[in-house]
């Protein structure tokens, strides 16, 4: 039953429209970065960047480093679009893509860590087989059939990243409709759309509709019956999000998804019409059968569980922020707040006052005062500041308020304790954060 289900040979046109569509995305991704000013914004102006924890070593190339970077990234994506040296130019761009990621949290966005992981699946699969520059040069490997696994593991993942975002949306502020006011009322300036972005009525059907439809829309693309209702709904949806959040490729990403849940003759009449249709069914066991099945299970077993591990850490993640990254928890909340620091000559006794303003672009601004792990790196920075003027520092915190989804502005940070000598525990929750006390 499990290799019918898992090594059935079915027609790959799915596979090979999506690394069309997927490589033109990250060309996309990567040539806008430049373009609109991201890099210079998030990368460039800045004097340093919040880098993930435990990943210093990766910093933004000096000059016009990142420039070229991100133009290669971008030439890469093309390569894969046309599947030329596939495995080395994607392989080449999944590292880059997930040092940028890793190199900074000021434009922190799930996409970006969904996009890493699409990358390494999309490593796995026999890709460039058919309609590529790899299997015009070498006949060997072209192929019109690919096992099912490689239709699977995609559709798995989409699954859990769908369930997520919609579990997570189940508490009080997102049905009573709060969280969907906050979001639209920045837009009310949109033409056209911008006032009737404001109307309660579309922050009921956004709120809900959220939830069911990240919840439903994997099985109903599943279930025939459902299918085409399914793609349709799903073709809305993602513009709608396109246009209102303007979260760059992810939309069509998601739509480009929806490939591998059409039977594989319906995507190749319609994108491949010259290829031939592959019918016959066989399922072929390969040497590779046991490592696919540990590695497999092992992968996806962590994925399901990394999106839990906040339930383990003491107080409310959307106040601790501790266990939100990685967990699908997409457009929940909004957080506003304000923090400075007080800085203590641990030999003088001198005391001076520290504002982030002082130190960081506004994009990082916006963030440090409502994120526990970058007031934690910001003060670790500060700490090396002082050390390199020959000076023994204490830091705490003079003030730190916070606000949830526009609630009551509350105390954050406990300014008691000196966080220049507090260590980070990336699975702990740290007690210098004060509890959440709700209204």
């Amino acid at each position: 039953m499990l290799n019918k289900l898992l090594f059935k040979q079915i027609d790959n046109s799915p596979l090979i429209v999506f690394r069309i569509i997927f490589g033109l995305l990250i060309a996309l991704e990567s040539f806008g970065a430049i373009f609109t000013g991201w890099i210079t914004r998030t990368l460039v102006e800045p004097e340093f960047t919040f880098n993930f924890i435990g990943f210093d070593f990766l910093q933004p190339l000096p000059g016009y480093g990142m420039y070229f970077y991100f133009a290669v990234m971008g030439f890469c994506g093309l390569l894969v679009m046309t599947g030329y040296k596939y495995k080395w130019s994607l392989g080449l761009f999944t590292i880059l893509w997930t040092s940028v990621y890793l190199m900074q949290k000021a434009s922190y966005n799930n996409h970006y860590y969904l996009l890493i992981l699409i990358c390494i699946l999309m490593l796995l699969v026999p890709a460039n087989r058919y309609f590529s520059i790899d299997a015009k040069q070498n006949l060997a490997i072209k192929s019109i059939s690919m096992p099912r696994w490689c239709s699977l593991i995609i559709i798995l993942q989409i699954w859990i990243v769908y369930t997520y975002a919609s579990l997570a949306k189940i508490y009080p502020d997102w049905l009573d409709l709060s969280v969907a006011e906050t979001l639209m009322k920045p837009k009310q300036n949109y033409p056209v759309i911008g006032q009737i972005l404001q109307q309660k009525w579309l922050h009921a059907f956004i709120s809900y509709t959220g939830i069911f439809f990240d919840l439903l829309i994997v099985p109903l693309l599943l279930w025939k019956p459902t299918r085409v209702l399914a793609f349709i709904a799903s073709i809305i949806f993602h513009i709608f999000n396109s246009i209102v959040f303007q979260i760059g490729i992810f939309p069509y990403l998601s739509l480009a998804f929806t490939l591998f849940f059409f039977e594989p003759a319906t995507i190749r009449n319609i994108f491949l019409k010259k290829k031939p249709l592959y019918t016959e069914n066989e399922i072929i066991i390969p040497k590779y059968r046991t490592s696919l099945m540990v590695i497999g299970s092992i992968y996806f077993l962590v994925h399901i569980s990394l999106p839990l591990r906040h339930w383990l850490i003491k107080d409310d993640v959307l106040w601790t922020e501790e266990g939100h990254r990685l967990s699908w928890r997409m457009m929940l909340r909004s957080k506003q707040g304000y923090i400075s620091f007080k800085v203590v000559d641990k030999n003088s006794g001198q005391t001076s006052i520290v504002y982030p303003k002082d130190y960081l672009s506004k994009k990082q601004q916006r963030i440090i005062a409502t994120k526990p792990d970058v007031i934690w790196q910001f003060v670790q920075r500060l700490k090396k500041n002082y050390n390199n003027e020959g000076k023994e520092v204490a830091i705490y915190i003079n003030r730190s308020k916070v606000r949830v989804n526009n609630g009551e502005l509350m105390p954050f940070i406990d300014p008691d304790v000196d966080l220049a000598s507090e260590k980070w525990h990336p699975l702990k929750h740290h007690t210098w954060i004060l509890p959440y006390k709700k209204e």
